[in-house]
């Protein structure tokens, strides 16, 4: 049995940071507890330095009786996790600085930040219920941060729906264990072909449950605009953002590594289910006057997008880098996004971003970049991702799929116009929620993720090779 510590540096460092966090807070005076931000922000430095040094050496492994997987996907989203969290934490500084739970909100940012890397490498149906329970129960608590009637009813709404879904999940993976007496990936996949036919397609979308609801896809959807409204900007910046990342590398290494010689016809679900969450995500947000509910089904929208690769998953060789780079993509570009929002804490209407362009022109470029981003527009990051992902699908023979997500491409610049056409105004009074001026830290984070969003666009050559690979069973 490898249990080679140092390949789990980066979920290490978080659960080292959260703990040290936890005790150093309790002992901090309220004005010193950004000591607590800071040490979160060098767990995510060291886990991305410890991340950057097993893909030069290449050191793929599996660790645990073969429990967790270290490699390609492990490696480039725990990039793109850790990369996202520093992100989170510069938009959070100026949201939570002086508060008195101050800490409590950097050690669950933490935990829950832990729990999406676990996500990411977990090669057993009982890591991967595991890394679900640690990447949910903290996200529940900061969805309630504000402790205000619209948080409190969010945060209620997350929990519910994640005990529910989370139930289901660990019923499939009982199904599975019966059917196929293992939890490990490895040996699922001996032993799952003659397994009954039926027991093993009630556990696989019992299990997939879990996995659609911590991406927000259709039909465990439904938290995801109220929480994000609901939740404090930052918070719903995370939450719509990486622990998708954790959990569409999970399902995509559930498919292709326990299902390649099964009898189930399991390619239909994800691509049915990328179908549907795509264009509804797209219609409810067309006539969204909220910008956060507006982000929200976009965010909705963008998993149907990133669904595809899991739908050709095993049928094409271009599916697992296409997946890795849209998140990246994403990533930047929806944070981007966030950030703006979050540096204009009273702009909560499209309406209230009117004449933004001549009063804060860097932010209004930012939102600009992100917003033409998410459609797909060159040069951004999404738009590289798209033609990948894209390109996969038709690989692996879902044409019908990729003209659908083209057509709901399309059909997406609708409502982003309907944000984008008021910063250009210039007729009447700028309203009274956009006067306010934005704080340091979350303007920077603006900035910052809109610059990695094109920079992802412009050297996506450079970036694409890094992804490419196979996944450790």
């Amino acid at each position: 049995m490898n249990e080679n510590l140092t390949a789990l540096v980066p979920e290490i460092a978080l659960l080292g940071a959260a703990v040290a966090g936890l005790l150093a807070g309790s002992w901090l005076p309220r004005r010193r507890q950004w000591a607590v931000a800071v040490l979160a922000a060098a767990a995510c430095t060291a886990g991305l330095a410890a991340t950057a040094i097993t893909m030069i050496t290449d050191r793929e492994q599996t660790v645990f009786a073969h429990a967790f997987a270290v490699d390609t996907a492990t490696d480039a989203g725990r990039l793109i996790v850790l990369g996202g969290l520093l992100l989170v934490i510069g938009m959070s500084v100026d949201t939570v600085r002086g508060h008195k739970r101050e800490t409590e909100y950097w050690v669950l940012l933490c935990l829950t930040g832990a729990g999406t890397l676990a996500l990411l490498g977990a090669n057993d149906l009982l890591t991967l219920f595991a890394a679900y329970l640690l990447a949910s129960i903290p996200a529940y608590a900061l969805t309630a941060f504000a402790k205000d009637s619209r948080g409190t009813e969010a945060a209620l709404k997350y929990y519910l729906l994640g005990a529910l879904l989370g139930t289901t999940m660990l019923a499939g993976t009982a199904l599975l264990y019966g059917a196929g007496g293992a939890t490990l990936y490895r040996q699922l996949r001996t032993t799952l072909p003659d397994a009954p036919y039926g027991l093993v397609a009630v556990g696989l979308v019992c299990v997939l449950a879990g996995v659609l609801f911590k991406a927000g896809a259709v039909p465990a959807h439904f938290w995801v605009p109220d929480v994000t409204e609901g939740a404090p900007t930052p918070v719903a910046a995370y939450v719509t953002t990486l622990p998708k990342i954790g959990a569409l590398v999970a399902g995509y290494r559930l498919l292709s590594q326990v299902l390649p010689g099964s009898d189930v016809n399991w390619p239909p679900v994800p691509a049915v289910l990328a179908a549907v969450t795509m264009t509804l995500g797209n219609l409810a947000a067309f006539f969204q006057t909220s910008v956060k509910r507006l982000l929200a089904y976009s965010a909705i929208s963008q998993v149907g997008y990133l669904l595809m690769a899991l739908a050709v998953a095993g049928r094409s060789d271009f599916a697992l880098k296409s997946l890795l780079f849209y998140l990246a993509a994403y990533a930047a570009t929806n944070l981007g996004a966030f950030a703006v929002v979050a540096a204009l804490p009273k702009a909560r209407r499209l309406d209230d971003y009117r004449g933004l362009a001549r009063r804060r022109p860097g932010l209004a470029a930012v939102l600009v970049v992100c917003l033409l981003g998410l459609v797909g527009t060159p040069p951004t990051g999404v738009f590289l991702g798209k033609l990948e992902i894209f390109g996969a699908a038709i690989d692996g023979g879902a044409t019908w799929l990729a003209v659908l997500a083209v057509a709901n491409t399309v059909a997406s610049l609708f409502y982003y116009l309907r944000w984008l056409m008021p910063l250009f105004a210039t007729g009447g009074p700028a309203p009274a929620a956009a006067h306010a001026a934005p704080g340091r830290w979350t303007a920077a984070t603006a900035y910052t993720a809109g610059t990695a969003s094109l920079a992802l666009g412009v050297a996506g050559g450079a970036v694409l090779p890094a992804m490419t690979g196979t996944l450790l069973s």
